[in-house]
């Protein structure tokens, strides 16, 4: 049964900050959520307490460590208007929460307990590269020269998982990556294991409909996923993501065309995306030359 928000007093204002720290993917300044419910900083915190049985804080890192699901295992309080309001209904924002994603919010806060990470280092064009795969497919691909630290801060990441070297296994994946730091295509698509929140899902996804040798803005992507208004969340989404690489957040620059930051360091980005132009003009120029050839005398 859906909670009608006319009828149960500022149940409708918990709806809109809901929606908006959905839309941003995790906190949203207390001013701000003010501002859009039209009502006090304490007034909408009392008023978090009576229909979520949380705070609007807690809700915001709830979603931005996608344990949506458990604050509502925790707090029963919290109605399906909440997320009928953006998602159609509970059960629909369950089946968001994790899109393509292969890792979920319950193994990733337990780090990965059971589970079998293997790994192995690769040799690319702007240096050592490390790639680590769960059962279905890249769960992290970090880029720097010290490849023990880079290994390191996945086993921190994920305390509670087996991590092994597996060179021959991960050679296909090996191969990818090596394509990827070089402007080139991988000969197949590489698949991903991820953790994030379905507003990361969503980022990281228009992040790899980018074509190589061309840019976006952290604005451009906000409009392409249909939250204008989330530039931030953007960055910090392009900030996160744990696949160097494969998904290009190297590929979104500022809006005056500046690079902006990257995880890697600017160089490596930089070099990235002169790569990835040249061997975009070299294709075209090849398909413009076979056109002409084609073309009767």
């Amino acid at each position: 049964m859906t909670t009608d928000t006319t009828t149960t007093p500022g149940l409708d204002r918990v709806v809109r900050a809901c929606r908006a720290m959905i839309e941003a993917g995790g906190p949203v300044p207390a001013a701000d959520l003010a501002t859009l419910t039209g009502c006090g900083q304490r007034q909408l915190a009392r008023l978090f307490a009576t229909h979520a049985g949380t705070t609007p804080r807690a809700f915001g890192h709830a979603v931005r460590a996608g344990e949506v699901r458990r604050l509502l295992r925790e707090h029963e309080q919290v109605t399906d208007a909440v997320f009928a309001a953006g998602f159609g209904s509970v059960r629909s924002f369950y089946e968001t929460a994790s899109p393509t994603l292969g890792m979920n919010p319950h193994q990733y806060a337990t780090g990965a307990a059971g589970q079998t990470l293997r790994w192995t280092t690769v040799t690319t064009d702007l240096g050592p590269v490390l790639a680590v795969a769960g059962d279905l497919g890249l769960a992290a691909v970090r880029i720097g020269p010290d490849v023990d630290l880079l290994l390191e801060q996945v086993r921190r990441e994920f305390p509670a998982a087996h991590l092994e070297r597996d060179d021959t296994g991960l050679a296909e994946l090996a191969d990818g990556l090596r394509a990827l730091a070089r402007g080139d295509r991988p000969r197949t698509d590489l698949p991903v294991d991820l953790h994030g929140t379905a507003f990361q899902a969503r980022v990281w996804d228009a992040l790899r409909r980018i074509p190589a040798g061309q840019t976006r803005s952290y604005t451009e992507v906000a409009e392409a996923i249909g939250a204008p208004a989330a530039v931030r969340a953007v960055a910090s989404a392009c900030g996160a993501n744990p696949v160097a690489l494969v998904i290009p957040c190297h590929r979104v620059v500022r809006s005056d065309g500046s690079l902006g930051g990257y995880r890697w360091g600017l160089e490596v980005k930089r070099r990235l995306l002169e790569t990835e132009q040249a061997e975009h003009a070299t294709e075209d120029a090849v398909e413009q030359s076979m056109h002409l050839a084609e073309q009767p005398a």
